[in-house]
């Protein structure tokens, strides 16, 4: 079975071999092609979109992009811009950033290093209680990240794949804040992967005896692998495939 995973533009193969049956005869599966496909707005447009079309004045809340240079963190305050929020003009990046302006819609947003990150996010959070942090930094940061959120007390969206997940989760579950924590935003992905989730749930072991090979192609600033097909094949691996996530990638850059 061949199945092509694709969203946006990041794609994702993976091809299911099946090997000898006690009996000794070789069964040749019929190979079949599933494709998912957006034809949908991006996540970022939907955003726009959904925002707009319910009203046309600012909603008067307060969003703080973490990662504020990178492409996704742009098109976050991008979106939110045009969905009236209101974009706090400060952001958290690395070391060598501590200091710089980025412009962004016309707003200069001064990026903050890890140094005073603590300092920085419980003033804003005192002068916007109904703050909302978005997370588009790095791998490296993710669990330092959302530590800090957490003992602010400051809800946030995590978008930065990587990082040790279950020491995220964990993090998450004792604070009680509230987060959105997702390798992928596309609402047609979230759905594959939730229904991937109880099929591997449902079907233990039920493609034991298969091989997995996975390709995936991003953008070259890509820094990490995708969380994404780390996802999917979590799943694979509870129903059964053996595969080793850390050196049977195929990476492509684009």
């Amino acid at each position: 079975m061949v199945s092509l995973l694709k969203v946006n533009h990041q794609q994702h193969f993976a091809v299911f071999s099946s090997g000898i049956r006690p009996n000794n005869r070789t069964f040749h599966h019929k190979s079949s092609f599933i494709s998912m496909s957006s034809r949908s707005p991006t996540t970022i447009q939907h955003l726009h979109n959904t925002v707009s079309s319910s009203s046309n004045h600012s909603l008067d809340i307060p969003i703080m992009v973490n990662g504020c240079s990178g492409k996704m963190g742009k098109a976050v305050i991008k979106a939110a811009d045009s969905a009236g929020l209101n974009i706090v003009p400060l952001s958290f990046g690395s070391a060598v950033e501590n200091g710089k302006t980025v412009q962004v819609c016309g707003k200069d947003i001064v990026i903050h290093g890890p140094d005073d990150r603590e300092n920085v996010l419980a003033s804003v959070f005192d002068e916007h209680p109904n703050l909302v942090v978005v997370d588009y930094t790095v791998p490296s940061a993710v669990n330092d990240n959302a530590e800090l959120y957490c003992k602010v007390g400051v809800p946030f969206v995590m978008g930065t794949t990587g990082g040790d997940r279950d020491r995220l989760y964990k993090t998450v579950e004792d604070s009680k804040v509230y987060a959105v924590i997702s390798p992928q935003m596309g609402k047609q992905v979230v759905a594959f992967l939730a229904a991937m989730e109880i099929m591997a749930e449902q079907f233990p072991g039920a493609f034991s005896g298969y091989s997995l090979q996975v390709m995936e192609s991003h953008q070259t600033s890509k820094v990490d692998t995708s969380g994404t097909a780390k996802a999917v094949i979590s799943c694979f691996q509870k129903l059964g495939v053996s595969f080793d996530v850390d050196q049977s990638f195929l990476r492509v850059s684009t």
